[in-house]
This record gives structure tokens, sequence and C-alpha cells, in this order.
């Protein structure tokens, strides 16, 4: 048996959250694990974007972290569904490894002297789009945690992903002989 795609529950503007309740499809839960959703989708193409090989374990370790994160905003009582989130954990020991790896890129390039135009290499600019999306969702669950319980880790988490992926564009561009475009 498998599951249909679409339910006809949504038709009339809202949705169900993960553990019960529905709210509106413009509820600040919902732009919240929407953007973060849309965040690793940006993060599917740079994935796909050549050369294929460039940090993909990396992009798709943060795909499975982005997966927990959205799980959890999705959920407005954690306690309902604890089981079911279980393997939506997400550790201090994440943001650590994305700062390993921003100091390594950055160990390998020039230092920044200007502002940086998103442009250069197609997997540079992939990434300099998924960081602008990094950041609107991180703006999101700021939001959403002014109102409802988000867990602090997931602002670091995203806060720091933004830089790292900011990084390496720079890299991506720095490897491939390309030029950052300054301001």
């Amino acid at each position: 048996m498998s599951l249909k795609i679409y339910t006809r529950t949504g038709d009339e503007g809202d949705t169900g959250l993960f553990g019960g309740g529905r709210v509106p499809k413009d509820h600040p839960r919902v732009a919240a694990y929407g953007d973060v959703d849309e965040l690793s989708s940006a993060l599917g193409v740079v994935r796909a974007t050549p050369p294929a090989e460039f940090f993909d374990g990396l992009f798709e370790s943060v795909q499975r972290d982005l997966f927990a994160i959205g799980g959890h905003l999705a959920t407005p009582d954690p306690e309902k569904v604890a089981r079911a989130l279980e393997k939506a954990e997400l550790s201090d020991m994440r943001v650590a490894e994305l700062e390993r790896v921003i100091d390594m890129a950055d160990g390998e390039l020039p230092p920044l002297r200007a502002f940086v135009l998103p442009a250069g290499t197609p997997k540079a600019a992939a990434l300099h789009l998924a960081r602008t999306v990094c950041r609107r969702a991180e703006r999101s669950v700021v939001h959403l945690a002014h109102a409802e319980q988000v867990p602090a880790l997931f602002l670091v988490y995203l806060n720091r992903l933004s830089d790292l992926l900011f990084t390496l564009a720079r890299l991506a561009n720095h490897r491939a002989g390309t030029a950052d475009v300054t301001w």
C-alpha cells in the first residue's frame, strides 16, 4: 500500500501538523518549516551542480539535519510524537563540524577584503543562492521562536550554515580559478 500524494485536506488553506492539530498555511510554524524545506531543496541544486564531489557528503548530511529541524518545527507538541522524533535529534557536534569546515576552507582562501557579489562558477552561484535561502529560513525560525518554543540550537545551526555556504561559495570559485566578484 502506498500513500496518496494528494489528500484534499488542505484545499481550504490549512494544514495538519505532526502530532496533531491544524493551522493556516501562512502560520509562522508552517512558514518556518517550509523555508527550511526550501533550503534543503536549494542544497539539492548545489549537489546537482558540477563538480558533484565538492563537499557532497557534507551537503547530504546537512539536508538530513534540515529534515530533522523541519520535523521538530512541524511538531507543536513533541511529547506526543517523541518516539517518531528520535531520528531527528541534532547535537552541538553538528555545529562544531560546520565550524571545522569553515575554518578549513577559510585557510585555503585569500583574505576577504570586500563585499562579495553572488557570482562566479555555477557551483558558487548555487551556493550563494542556498545561502540566501538559509538566511530566510533563519529569519522565519527566529520569527516563530518569538511566539513558540524553538530549540536554540536550531538558530545557531542555521546561522552557522549560512556562514558555511558563503565560505564554500568562495572556495568553489577559488578552486576553479575564478575570482570572487566584489562590490
